[in-house]
């Protein structure tokens, strides 16, 4: 929905609202021997390290309005690594007409939104299961703003941003602000569901389960990639270096390990 500014709320001072996205992707992969886990490892690192990360939050900073005040990056021994972004109002003077649309937002090839005060941050989170050969990478990015724009126009880039099985994402608006009349206000913009932030084009690529509590401005999807091939779990070599036995067991693993993450769950291991 798009508001004039006739039709905009009028509030009384500044627009207290708080609006939360927490973005959670995992990337699986079966590592047979020691040196596939370390190479895969080493890979992962490569990939997301801290230098490339904080490359990534200036993006979402530029879809959402933001000047970067400070940057706070570590890649950590042995593996993973962390950026902090603190960000306040960037130099926009117009309120973008799309603030309010419930539609996925831009890549970030243009700067289309504002806010006032926000933190961006991510964490990665490479392990590995002890005994299976199953290696799994996560990524947990956190946009947190004040004011009248939603992070959720940040999501479409940071889907795009990741090569990822499955995605996990809340959405919560919390405190309030007042209009003019001392009325409190909750929530701001409309909203039915995450899903309605993704394209359907990256939509229909997955299983999606949606859970939302709209008295409390709380909003959750979880993702799971549709389609399974073999080959993209496997590192280093193909699937047919391997018997048919090996590769009905290897990709029962892998999906009992997405299984178990996309349903928040340990399941029946033969």
């Amino acid at each position: 929905m798009t508001l004039t500014p006739e039709q905009r709320i009028q509030l009384h001072g500044f627009n207290n609202l708080t609006k939360s996205l927490s973005f959670n992707m995992y990337d699986i992969c079966y590592t047979k021997t020691k040196a596939e886990r370390e190479a895969y490892i080493e890979y992962i690192d490569e990939q997301y390290n801290a230098d490339r990360l904080t490359h990534i939050l200036n993006n979402v900073s530029d879809i959402i309005g933001a000047h970067v005040l400070n940057v706070a990056q570590q890649d950590y021994v042995p593996q993973g690594a962390s950026v902090t972004m603190l960000v306040s109002e960037g130099p926009i003077v117009e309120i973008p007409e799309a603030s309010f649309d419930e539609s996925p937002g831009p890549l970030p090839d243009n700067v289309v939104m504002q806010l006032d005060k926000s933190h961006i941050t991510v964490h990665t989170y490479p392990e590995f299961h002890p005994s299976e050969g199953i290696s799994t990478f996560r990524a947990d990015i956190d946009v947190s703003t004040c004011g009248e724009i939603s992070p959720l126009k940040a999501l479409h880039y940071l889907i795009h941003s990741f090569d990822t099985d499955i995605m996990i994402m809340d959405y919560r608006v919390r405190g309030f602000t007042r209009d003019t009349s001392g009325r409190k206000l909750f929530i701001d913009h409309e909203i039915s569901s995450i899903q309605n932030y993704i394209p359907d084009e990256i939509k229909s690529g997955f299983d999606m389960i949606d859970v939302n509590v709209y008295q409390e401005n709380i909003f959750h999807t979880k993702c799971k990639l549709k389609d399974f091939d073999l080959d993209n779990y496997l590192f280093g070599y193909t699937k047919d270096k391997l018997s048919p036995a090996e590769q009905q067991e290897i990709t029962e693993w892998l999906k009992l390990e997405m299984d178990e993450i996309y349903y928040g769950k340990n399941m029946n291991r033969s």
